[in-house]
């Protein structure tokens, strides 16, 4: 990931304790190997919760969309297909 996601208009919005998490976030993303990718793109969202940060749906498709730019359509559909099955595991668990 590149350091362009910072210029996103859209992140002027969101709360800056969150573009704070995103940013420290993206530092560790850029050291993972590419096969790991995924396993530390998902423990955003844990470690989010465990500092009491919690991302909404519209912040959650800006996040995607700024660190699946650089994917590869495979590597973007791999991360669609976790996200929702993230968010069924989400909605069961909150019934």
């Amino acid at each position: 990931m590149n350091a362009n996601w910072k210029q996103d208009p859209r992140l002027k919005k969101m709360n800056p304790q969150k573009i704070a998490l995103l940013n420290e976030f993206a530092n560790r993303v850029e050291k993972t190997p590419k096969d790991q990718l995924m396993t530390t793109l998902l423990s955003l969202n844990a470690e989010a919760s465990q500092r009491g940060i919690q991302f909404n749906d519209e912040e959650t498709d800006l996040l995607i969309s700024i660190m699946s730019a650089n994917m590869t359509p495979n590597e973007r559909s791999r991360m669609e297909t976790l996200r929702m099955l993230s968010k069924n595991l989400m909605n069961r668990n909150k019934k």
